[in-house]
């Protein structure tokens, strides 16, 4: 979408093509009661590489740093961030909008499955309906004070993400993949969605790097070696985490319990947040 031309000069017919019209923001208003400095979306080429888990991990960095801290979790169709934090029950609205739950560790949650009557309820929606859906997230949530507001978006390049970076102030984010042989062209999709944006990419997290042998400590590299590192200076971006499969973080996911995490592993995103 395009504003009018404001050139007076330009008659309605001479201005098709004319160099004056500016492009329309599609950016949706922050909600009144809200404040919120630092928006970073968490994305994917696919799903099932972590992207729930390292936006939880940067969270629960920033908010362990004296950061005010919020997720948002546009993942509409598969919310994993309330299990992961053992969040239960309705969100409560106000007569000025709905309010986010928040963690153990005082990170501020607004997701899906804070608003349908059961956690294993499915969502059945079309594209239109899970976009505007992240929009509501963001206009009509009552966030407060946040210092960084983390998105959680679906893999992928479809409607949802497509939506989030139009619609809200996304300044960066951070690419989530694993060491698997398609990686460069799933990476170089998500790089190139948020090239096309004009979103600058502050980094790239690997997980399932690699799982230790507890026994020796031999590192395994499940999953074959990496290529990260080439795909990162081909691309330009930093490297800020990778990640090994480690049972005691899963079995923190699983039980509720992420807000007990502190991922050493990506300590170096730290580095790439806007400040």
């Amino acid at each position: 979408m395009e504003k009018e031309c404001n050139n007076t000069s330009c008659s309605k017919s001479s201005c098709e093509g004319c160099e004056h019209k500016q492009p329309q923001s599609l950016q949706e208003k922050m909600n009144e009661f809200s404040n919120v400095k630092h928006v970073i979306g968490v994305v994917s080429g696919k799903g099932g590489v972590g992207k729930s888990f390292v936006t939880g991990s940067l969270a629960n960095m920033m908010e362990a740093k004296g950061y005010m801290t919020g997720i948002l979790d546009a993942d509409i169709t598969g919310p994993s961030i309330p299990k992961m934090y053992g969040l239960k029950g309705a969100a409560m609205a106000s007569d000025d909008g709905i309010l986010p739950m928040e963690t153990r560790n005082h990170i501020k949650v607004m997701s899906i499955n804070l608003l349908l009557p059961a956690e294993d309820t499915p969502v059945i929606w079309r594209g239109p309906i899970l976009a505007n859906m992240v929009k509501q997230f963001w206009t009509d949530v009552i966030w407060g004070d946040v210092d960084y507001l983390f998105v959680d978006m679906p893999p992928g390049t479809g409607d949802v993400p497509l939506t989030a970076f139009q619609s809200l102030p996304v300044e960066g984010i951070i690419i989530v993949t694993s060491p698997q042989d398609l990686v460069k062209m799933i990476v170089k999709k998500a790089y190139n969605m948020a090239e096309m944006m004009n979103i600058p990419v502050l980094g790239i997290v690997e997980n399932y790097s690699y799982v230790k042998c507890p026994d020796c400590g031999k590192e395994i590299k499940v999953f074959g070696e990496s290529h990260i590192d080439e795909i990162a200076e081909e691309l330009k971006v930093p490297v800020v985490g990778k990640m090994p499969i480690d049972m005691e973080y899963a079995s923190k996911a699983d039980t509720g319990s992420f807000a007990d995490i502190n991922n050493e592993y990506i300590s170096a995103a730290f580095d790439v947040l806007p400040k």
